[in-house]
């Protein structure tokens, strides 16, 4: 929400209608500054103009820093919190003064209070809101800010969910303190896994970090057995049972965000190692043209799953990121006249208006049970988790031939091999034909990071014998990372996904019934436009979106 004194120097010094204003200004954002950086939408809104007006009338210093370097040492001095209370951004400081961004001049008024805070004089300096939320953007919450915030939400059957705030227990003050940083920072950094593992003469807990895994910290080996106690009572896991493995959830809420860890233990050698899988509901990307789809393989991909009935399959090796895609599909097709159910293991996000359920093998609700159950609740879409036998694959089939639409993934290398995978399982190949939609194979290649990118000089010899023609090698311009602090030196900073779209096609179901390979049926699609994950991956590379280096790693399935 605005500033009352803020919204009153808008409304006098703006031309923004003032139902804008107040249309803005009752949203109820999740920081309350992001109303105002919402002003930026607005087309008549000239932020520029107004902020050299503003620091004229109140006799402020004025500079746009739309280009400014500030660093993350500077902004760190104030907490995000304070930033968003006082509206400023520290942006540098000398000896006995630290010169502070604003945007609104009536927070001049905070200047002592500030002072004492920051235990030195302030000044200030006027910009356009437009840089002063790039700015703001760069600030980062810390971990300090994040402990304070956090407390444990016990998840408890068909009961409501309880916060309760994480206390010191038997366990000891300082061991719970060091997991729950580790927690935060995991959250932070945008980790998918961490993993606490137990060895001889050693104790490490690793996070995965954009496909990598890279040590975090390691603890003495006298806190490995208190840490991993810790973790098993959060996750209500038995915490005498040290000799089977166990599944927990630990459910957290950090700042305002509501975090899912998937919890697994694991009896090894020298103790239970523990992998928590990070489920944060922000970070799934429901919109398929921000996947990495190419215009042809997104359009191969909606046909399939918008057609009537049939099967649509997405595969690729664990952590390649399918659920994502299947959410996806299943985020566009859940509409309110269709009834969508999906069978999972675990159910990793909550989709509202889908019908999610786990499977539970200790007592027999198989992916092949929840699909027969599925049938009976007249269903149009369907989502299996995995296809992992001849029993769900057959049922799967059959769904896919009475006119319901079925989504499910498999393990396989490439999108070729899925069909005769499913050959090999035993299913018949005029069931493949009928039922066979679309098969999808995807990797996940990361980005080079935006900070630190530069052009690297390739020999088009090298480039040619990757699979690039001649023609497009003569003018590809590949990027690598240097590595800098935005990407802790790795060069590289997110993922993107590479994709081999299969449609199968009259041409395609033709080579099935005759038993063709998988190089066959591969062959064939490349004739009919298919991409294949070299390809693709090669077609990021040239983008600039990720490294030579990285492309030809995770597509090593082609040749």
């Amino acid at each position: 929400m605005f500033r009352q004194e803020f919204f009153n120097l808008l409304t006098k010094m703006s031309s923004i209608p003032l139902k804008d204003l107040k249309l803005i200004s009752s949203k109820k954002p999740k920081m309350e500054i992001v109303s105002e950086i919402d002003l930026l939408t607005l087309k008549d809104f000239d932020h520029v103009k107004l902020a050299q007006t503003i620091s004229t009338k109140y006799c402020l210093r004025y500079m746009d820093l739309g280009n400014a370097k500030v660093s993350k040492e500077i902004l760190s001095m104030l907490k995000k919190s304070d930033i968003v209370k006082y509206r400023v951004l520290p942006i540098q400081k000398t000896s006995s003064s630290i010169l502070l961004a604003i945007y609104d001049p009536t927070v001049t008024v905070y200047a002592e209070e500030l002072s004492v805070q920051l235990k030195m004089k302030v000044d200030y300096m006027m910009t356009n809101l437009g840089a002063w939320a790039r700015l703001f953007s760069e600030t980062q919450v810390s971990i300090d800010e994040l402990l304070d915030t956090i407390s444990l939400v016990t998840v408890e059957s068909r009961k409501e969910e309880e916060v309760i705030h994480v206390k010191a227990e038997d366990i000891g003050e300082e061991i719970i303190n060091l997991v729950n940083k580790v927690l935060a920072e995991a959250y932070l950094k945008k980790v998918s896994d961490i993993h606490v593992e137990p060895y001889e003469k050693l104790f490490r807990i690793r996070y995965r970090l954009d496909g990598n895994l890279v040590t975090q910290v390691t603890p003495s080996r006298n806190m490995m057995l208190p840490i991993i106690s810790r973790l098993k009572i959060m996750a209500q896991m038995d915490i005498a049972e040290k000799r089977k493995p166990q599944d927990g959830r630990i459910k957290l809420k950090i700042g305002e965000d509501t975090i899912d860890y998937r919890v697994s233990s694991l009896p090894t050698l020298f103790g239970e190692k523990i992998v928590l899988r990070l489920l944060d509901q922000k970070n799934l990307q429901l919109d398929m043209t921000k996947l990495g789809f190419e215009p042809l393989q997104l359009k191969n991909f909606k046909d399939g799953i918008h057609k009537p009935y049939g099967m649509c399959l997405v595969t690729g090796p664990t952590g390649s990121g399918k659920t994502t895609t299947l959410y996806s599909a299943i985020g566009e097709l859940n509409t309110e006249d269709t009834n969508v159910s999906t069978a999972e293991d675990p159910v990793e996000f909550n989709l509202e208006g889908i019908n999610q359920v786990n499977v539970k093998k200790d007592i027999g609700y198989t992916f092949a049970a929840a699909l027969k159950s599925f049938l009976r609740q007249d269903p149009d879409v369907i989502m299996v988790g995995e296809i992992r036998d001849l029993e769900t694959g057959e049922i799967a089939v059959e769904a896919a031939l009475t006119g319901h639409l079925v989504l499910s993934t498999l393990h396989t290398n490439d999108a070729p091999s899925t069909i005769t995978r499913m050959l090999n399982m035993g299913i018949e190949p005029f069931l493949i034909t009928g039922a066979m939609n679309v098969v999808v194979a995807q990797r996940l290649c990361r980005k080079i990071c935006t900070k630190c990118k530069q052009r690297e000089d390739i020999k088009k010899e090298f480039l040619i014998a990757c699979g690039i023609s001649p023609a497009s090698a003569e003018k590809m311009q590949v990027f690598k990372g240097l590595g800098c602090e935005a990407c802790n030196g790795t060069g590289y900073k997110g993922r993107v996904a590479i994709y081999e779209v299969l449609p199968v096609t009259m041409t395609i179901k033709e080579l099935i019934l005759a038993n063709a390979s998988a190089e066959d049926i591969k062959r064939q699609a490349i004739k009919e436009g298919m991409k294949t994950l070299r390809m693709s991956a090669l077609t990021k590379a040239a983008m600039g979106l990720t490294s030579l280096e990285e492309a030809i790693s995770n597509s090593s399935t082609d040749s």
